[in-house]
This record gives C-alpha cells, sequence and structure tokens, in this order.
C-alpha cells in the first residue's frame, strides 16, 4: 500500500507562488494516476490537476489552467504542483491521490482514488 506525502504549502499574497510535492512510499509511481485536489472550508473536494497512469499528458481543471502546472519525477517517485498566479480563491487543503486502478471517466472524481495524503494547506492572502 503506498504512502502519499505533501509538503509545500503556506502562506502566500494574492499573485504570488509555490510548489506542492506528493512524495510516495514505494517505486513504480509512474503506474499510479496521480492527482491534485483542493477543499475549502464549506465546499466539496475538487479536482485540481494530474496524469493517468503510465502517461504523459496532463489535465487541469478550468479555473487552475494556464496557472498551475503539474509535473513528475518518477526517479524521485514524486509528483509536484508549481502554482503561479495565486488568487484568493485557491486557498484550501491541497491532497495528492493516487491509483493503479479506475475507470478513465471517472479520472477527476475523488471517488476514484485510493490512496490519499494528508493534505497540506495552502492560503492566499489579499
Amino acid at each position: 500500500q503506498v504512502q502519499l506525502v505533501e509538503s509545500g504549502g503556506g502562506l502566500v499574497p494574492t499573485g504570488g507562488s509555490l510548489r506542492l510535492s506528493c512524495k510516495a512510499s514505494e517505486g513504480n509511481f509512474r503506474t499510479y494516476s496521480v492527482s491534485w485536489f483542493r477543499q475549502a472550508p464549506g465546499k466539496d473536494r475538487e479536482f485540481v490537476a494530474g496524469y493517468k497512469r503510465s502517461g504523459h499528458t496532463t489535465y487541469y481543471a478550468d479555473p487552475v489552467k494556464g496557472r498551475f502546472t503539474v509535473s513528475r519525477d518518477s526517479a524521485e517517485n514524486a509528483v509536484y504542483l508549481q502554482m503561479n498566479s495565486l488568487e484568493l480563491e485557491d486557498t484550501a487543503v491541497y491532497y495528492c491521490a493516487a491509483s493503479r486502478a479506475m475507470i478513465t471517466s471517472t479520472f477527476r472524481q475523488p471517488s476514484a482514488y485510493h490512496y490519499w495524503g494528508r493534505g497540506t494547506q495552502v492560503t492566499v492572502s489579499s
């Protein structure tokens, strides 16, 4: 069972940048579909960005397109989320999630993922 650990969250002013990291406890992380989700207070957990397993194509939610970039480093068993031009609405707890088996059409749904990190808080201030 893979364990995921997020890091890199913090407090940043609007327009600032942060880079989140998600590191897995085992190798072959590239064989997992890996995505970032976020959850703001009082809201549902939502898809942010991710990779499908063994693929190179990246997927983004519309609110973050052009501002966020997801990348993976197979040698480090890690996936990163570079967040630029941060907005107040980006304030949330950010979670890394992974799964080896999923129905492709459910890729953006939290219920499709078997493994989750504990999350890292991102707070954007005005």
